[in-house]
């Protein structure tokens, strides 16, 4: 048989498949009173969500071998190179990891074997000022070198409650990303209504820009806030989220030096302040702002048949965390890496489409991507936050889906996270049997480890896969939450699992190869699994007494199962 009739009747098989599949999608009869193959029975008892069919095809045909070839003990190494940095756009830190990963995808590689491309894109660092309703806030490259508060009181040695001398100390992010350099002491206000020219004010609320606009018109010379968020609690009820410093980002051109604090230091300074109200605290910070383009790195690997079509997957740099963002970096560098080496070898054919790997700032890199007009973008995921121990942290692996039904109203077995719901219309829901596909990874990867937890939400935004979301592509997040380290100073090394990174970047990049090289085998499971997803979703809609939210979800399931034929057989876009 010639390749081409073997295809035809490969494609003739699955769309038959598929047809029955959607004749029992239309009927009320449970799948699993149904008579399934042994290889196709219900999976996913560890995932909290829909089902999953099992199968030894979509991204089960990829996890085996990209779990055995990822290379762990290297990603430990560049796990703590990364996390030696506090990563602003275009800083120190960040032009570090970007170099590193460069020259790491290099030995893989990149930039010299056929089929595998490297290069950087550019573009300013662009933003406003002070006062402007900007996104982008950084004008200039800036990199935090030193910073201390410290309680002075009559008689006694100073008291330091932060500060840190370089990159790698923990109260690094003690600056927030555009606070000025500056040295200030005065006494104490803890309210805006009590302050006085000369004071610092000290404040467990967030240092808004109004805020801070607020106390430097009534004459303060410097803010200090201990604020965290309420999933920032420690879940365990150790407290030792008394101790976390929050990151946070300014404006560029802050009128006056800004610290965050940790909840212990603003009791250590609260009390000191009680017992003698001539205390005083005192303030120093030491930055460097610097003229430089923001860079993204992309790596490439060619597709087969459909080189000029691509999907992304993206993992932004910035931001000081070990599982935001480290986590994500360091997975989508390994599988990146590990891909090279599997195609090389034969373990895995080259993709239909080209996958493109990109690392840089957090949304501009893939809005600097989808700008660029060589490629044509098919879809894409975001690598955030992939590498939370469950142990330390109480996070688990999560699918944050696009915009679907379950965003207008979430229903069970949906259940928003401490992140918070997003407003979404109707307008917006894009059919696509992305979350199909991604799901059945997890699924896959949990089977082949012996049992992984993870779970599902409805889109919430908030990282790169806006970007694609927000022109109608198919896109997803994979990341951990609620972790209470999230956007603090302990969100360290410490409080990161080698084997859940392991995991989670397997399950990223199987699913990105199942969009990059769909098959018609793949179909049918597919089909099956989107079924399940229907029929949880009808029936907790009809719980409701939702009529529309279950006809939103009948749509939905319907078009999500046109465009899984479309991928699954290949039709041109032309065609569909």
């Amino acid at each position: 048989m010639n390749d081409r009739a073997g295809r035809l009747l490969s494609c003739a098989t699955a769309l038959a498949l598929s047809l029955g599949a959607c004749r029992s999608a239309e009927t009320d009869i449970p799948l699993e009173a149904l008579e399934l193959p042994p290889d196709q029975q219900l999976i996913g008892g560890d995932h909290d969500g829909p089902p999953v069919v099992a199968g030894a095809v979509g991204p089960a045909r990829f996890v085996d071998a990209l779990l055995e070839d990822f290379d762990s003990v290297h990603a430990r190494g560049l796990m703590a190179f990364v996390d030696g940095f506090y990563r602003a756009p275009a800083n120190d830190g960040y032009e570090a990891v970007l170099d590193r990963l460069a020259a790491d995808l290099r030995d893989a590689g990149f930039d010299s074997e056929p089929g595998l491309e490297l290069y950087f894109l550019e573009r300013p660092l662009e933003g406003g000022v002070w006062g402007d309703r900007t996104r982008w806030h950084e004008v200039q490259a800036w990199t935090p070198l030193s910073a201390r508060v410290a309680v002075l009181r009559d008689g006694e040695p100073d008291h330091f409650v932060h500060r840190f001398e370089g990159p790698l100390d923990y109260d690094r992010t003690m600056l927030p990303v555009n606070a000025p350099s500056g040295q200030a002491e005065g006494t104490v206000a803890f309210d805006l209504a009590d302050l006085k020219p000369g004071q610092v004010l000290v404040i467990e609320a967030q240092p808004r820009p109004d805020t801070i606009r607020r106390a430097f018109a009534s004459g303060a010379v410097a803010v200090l806030s201990s604020y965290l968020e309420p999933y920032n609690v420690d879940p365990t009820g150790a407290e030792r989220h008394v101790d976390a410093i929050q990151y946070r980002r300014l404006p560029y051109g802050s009128p006056l030096p800004v610290c965050m604090i940790s909840p212990r230091a603003y009791q250590t300074i609260e009390s000191a302040c009680l017992a003698k109200p001539s205390t005083r605290v005192r303030v120093e910070a030491e930055v460097r702002f610097d003229e430089r383009p923001l860079r993204t790195l992309v790596a490439i690997v060619r597709g087969n048949d459909r080189p000029d079509e691509a999907f992304t997957i993206a993992s932004h740099v910035q931001e000081p965390g070990a599982n935001d963002n480290a986590t994500g970096v360091v997975g989508l560098l390994e599988s990146a890496c590990s891909l090279a080496r599997l195609i090389r070898d034969g373990r895995i054919e080259r993709p239909s489409r080209s996958l493109v790997f990109l690392w840089g700032d957090e949304y501009r890199q893939t809005t600097t991507w989808l700008e660029q007009g060589e490629l044509t973008t098919v879809g894409g995921l975001s690598s955030d936050m992939t590498g939370a121990s469950h142990e330390q942290t109480g996070a688990i692996c999560l699918l944050e889906r696009m915009p679907d039904p379950g965003a207008l109203r979430s229903l069970p077995p949906d259940e928003h996270t401490p992140w918070g719901a997003v407003e979404v219309r109707e307008d917006m829901l894009h059919p696509n049997g992305m979350a199909v596909i991604a799901r059945c990874a997890l699924a896959d990867v949990a089977a082949a480890v012996g049992g992984w937890r993870t779970g599902e939400h409805p889109y919430e935004s908030g990282s790169d896969h806006d970007m694609l979301a927000s022109r109608g592509l198919p896109a997803a997040l994979i990341w951990h939450f609620t972790d209470f380290t999230y956007h603090t100073s302990i969100d360290r090394l410490d409080m990161v699992d080698h084997e859940e990174l392991r995991r989670t970047a397997v399950a990223i990049l199987a699913s990105a190869l199942c969009v990059a090289d769909p098959r018609p085998t793949d179909l049918d499971r597919y089909l099956r699994t989107l079924d399940q997803e229907r029929r949880v979703r009808v029936e907790a809609a009809r719980e409701a007494g939702d009529e529309r939210i279950e006809q939103l979800w009948r749509e939905w399931c319907e078009g999500a199962r046109h465009w899984l034929r479309w991928e699954c057989l290949r039709i041109p876009e032309s065609e569909r």
